[in-house]
């Protein structure tokens, strides 16, 4: 084990923080079995209390350390998509502690698909007992999700001991979130893994289910994944007409697109955006970063096509609408 990793597990078990990378996005990582390591998550976050946090595992056969009443379509996913973007929302044991949990009676896991995740979860597991990392996404509780070990110093600063670097996330955005606990599979957050990559495994097309109350997995509020910078998302048929106006009025935007600028000396930034949902979820945080960056008024984001591969990268980018501007 390299010293970073060694030193990685070190803070883990003396219940302080470290920030990891995964294929979706960076987590701040905490000892999952030890109340006071998960309560200096959310004081870092500034995230509320009652929202659930997701435990990383090392294995699917640890999952019956964290989870009970596991369901045969729940094992059938773990096979066929982890290590993978795929979150499980199952019955907890009765001794998860309720910081992980919101107070539920459930618990989300995963088995992250990033090659450092998997080697700090490994390493923390070594000694046995139930070796689980609580991760949410590493930035200030409703800000935009870091890619980058960079995005993570950035937001954080010194209240994470140590950043281990894996370069970019591989998706860019976060894990598909299903809910196992009922009897049949609920898709509580879209992601990669789409409704017909589940229901190819499971042969159950999984509902979608919208959000109320408290929320019972993470990234499921209105507002969320938000730059601080005001966002509007416009469609494309409308989208020069809205810029026309929003110059007359001297507001300088910028722009997220996948259609061409239609004139070099346009007055607002212009970013282009590939028109491919998986190559746009990856660049989408990163972008929105530097938008926030940019010294621009208003982030304007053209509505992508309303079509079933493009539904994780929508929900995000309404979610990131409904939150912006309010830091």
């Amino acid at each position: 084990m390299s010293p970073d990793f060694a030193r990685a597990v070190e803070l883990l078990r003396a219940g302080q923080l470290v920030a990891f990378p995964t294929e979706t996005v960076y987590g701040l990582g905490a000892d999952a079995a030890n109340p006071e390591a998960v309560a200096r998550i959310f004081a870092a976050k500034g995230r509320p209390v009652d929202h659930p946090l997701i435990v990383h595992l090392y294995g699917h056969d640890a999952v019956d350390r964290w989870a009970e009443q596991v369901p045969g379509f729940a094992w059938e996913l773990m096979e066929a998509f982890w290590p993978g973007p795929l979150t499980l929302i199952l019955k907890k044991q009765a001794w998860v502690p309720s910081t992980v949990t919101g107070g539920q009676d459930t618990v989300g896991l995963r088995v992250p698909g990033h090659p450092v995740a998997l080697e700090l979860l490994r390493g923390f597991a070594a000694d046995g007992g139930p070796a689980g990392i609580a991760a949410p996404s590493a930035n200030r509780f409703g800000r935009i999700s870091p890619t980058t070990a960079d995005h993570v110093r950035e937001e954080l600063g010194d209240c994470v001991p140590l950043v281990l670097d894996g370069g970019p996330c591989t998706f860019g955005i976060e894990s598909t979130i299903v809910d196992c606990s009922r009897g049949a599979p609920v898709t509580l957050r879209p992601g990669h893994i789409s409704a017909a990559h589940l229901e190819a495994v499971t042969g159950i097309q999984p509902q979608l289910e919208a959000a109320a109350g408290t929320p019972r997995v993470s990234g499921s509020l209105e507002a969320h994944y938000a730059p601080q910078t005001h966002m509007r998302m416009v469609a494309g048929e409308r989208l020069l007409d809205f810029l026309d106006a929003q110059g007359q009025q001297g507001v300088r935007c910028g722009i997220i697109g996948q259609s061409q600028p239609p004139l070099a000396g346009m007055p607002h930034l212009w970013c282009l955006l590939a028109a491919d949902p998986v190559a746009y979820a990856h660049d989408l945080y990163a972008t929105l970063r530097e938008m926030d960056h940019a010294g621009v008024d208003l982030i304007v984001v053209e509505a992508p096509p309303d079509r079933p591969e493009w539904v994780a990268v929508s929900d995000r980018l309404r979610r990131a609408a409904g939150g912006s501007g309010s830091a």
